[in-house]
């Protein structure tokens, strides 16, 4: 069953990148609210598998897998749409080639990334990466960056109704707003990526000395 969420979530957010590049507003908040969805089944797959007793190691790469092909559609897509610089997708997508070579290093001796056989053993390292508190916290600050990025960059309403015509008046007067706090999010959250992704390499340094 989480498993199933997972590959559910990797295809809601193709879809919901799709309405993106639509240009139509209607379909950007569309995908506002399925990216918030997607945003819900990231939690509920890990909570369902311990619930249920679904934990296994294939579950465990198979959701980082469904969460690396998650966050690197939206930034890919952010940049293609121009929401964010070239170097943001480059710099994570590099990061997560990096950090998942390794962890397939450690997978091979029989640890994982999370969980009770996480290959994180330094106390520090594991707080930084592998705690639920770390993962946590980056998991809300991509949520808020993509629902961000998503706001701040609806298509200008020009063909619409009146009625709708007055709510984007409304909202061009808080987009600068809504971009700025995006802006600061695309670097916290970039930040956090490349930071947790240190200690992986420092807990894979045994495992390559092994080989």
């Amino acid at each position: 069953m989480a498993n199933l969420l997972t590959i559910l979530r990797i295809l809601l957010s193709i879809f919901a990148i799709e309405l993106l590049f639509s240009g139509n507003p209607a379909f950007s908040v569309s995908a506002f609210i399925l990216t918030l969805f997607v945003i819900m089944l990231d939690g509920l797959d890990g909570y369902i598998a311990r619930k249920f007793n679904e934990t296994s190691k294939f579950g465990s790469v198979f959701d980082i897998l469904g969460d690396r092909i998650v966050e690197n559609l939206y930034w890919i897509a952010f940049a293609l749409i121009g929401s964010v610089a070239v170097w943001v997708p480059m710099a994570v997508v590099t990061r997560g080639i990096l950090t998942d070579g390794l962890r397939s290093i450690a997978l091979s001796k029989g640890y994982t990334a999370f969980g009770d056989s996480t290959m994180m053993k330094n106390k520090f390292c594991f707080l930084l990466t592998a705690s639920r508190f770390s993962r946590a916290v980056y998991g809300i600050a991509k949520a808020l960056v993509f629902l961000f990025l998503i706001a701040a960059y609806i298509p200008n309403l020009q063909y619409y109704d009146a009625v709708s015509l007055d709510v984007f008046v409304k909202y061009a007067r808080l987009q600068p707003y809504l971009i700025k706090t995006a802006d600061i999010l695309v670097y916290v959250t970039v930040g956090m990526c490349i930071i947790r992704g240190i200690p992986v390499i420092f807990e894979s340094k045994r495992f390559i000395n092994d080989d």
